[in-house]
């Protein structure tokens, strides 16, 4: 996946930003809203930065 790619557009959250916020220790969708603003002004990203989240975080536990 592209991290330059935007999944929130009302906070100009991109992909990469959300896979940062995983690394550094955020581990659930509230987590990550809280760092990035992701998904917190329409919601219409909540679905797609989910996945990401869960995505970023099996990757994480994986290379642990």
């Amino acid at each position: 996946m592209n991290p330059d790619e935007v999944i929130c557009f009302c906070q100009n959250v991109t992909s990469g930003m959300i896979k940062d916020a995983v690394d550094n220790g955020a581990a659930t969708l509230e987590e990550v809203q809280k760092i990035t603003g992701a998904g917190t002004v329409c919601g219409s990203c909540i679905d797609k930065v989910r996945q990401l989240v869960e995505q970023f975080a099996a990757e994480r536990a994986a290379s642990s």
